[in-house]
């Protein structure tokens, strides 16, 4: 088996800028920037935008869409269209 195949799987913290919190997991992705854990150890951090702990599906505050009225105005808007 040819040695160095597969990337590093190593311990990483990701950030979440949405709602500030970190989470310690593991990961092949790397990061030249650090962060000291809970637990004394100093692992690479990556910042992620958004996360399960602030998306919208999982924290259970989607927006439901008025489809209804969308489907409507479209059908109002072009029912003329394509008549002679």
């Amino acid at each position: 088996m040819k040695q160095n195949a597969h990337p590093k799987y190593e311990a990483i913290v990701f950030n979440d800028l949405a709602s500030d919190t970190k989470f310690l997991t593991r990961s092949t992705a790397t990061s030249t920037k650090t962060i000291e854990w809970e637990d004394g150890n100093t692992y690479p951090v990556i910042d992620v935008e958004i996360s399960s702990e602030s998306h919208p599906f999982y924290t259970g505050k989607q927006r439901i869409m008025d489809s209804a009225g969308r489907v409507e105005r479209f059908n109002a808007r072009f029912a003329g269209f394509g008549k002679k």
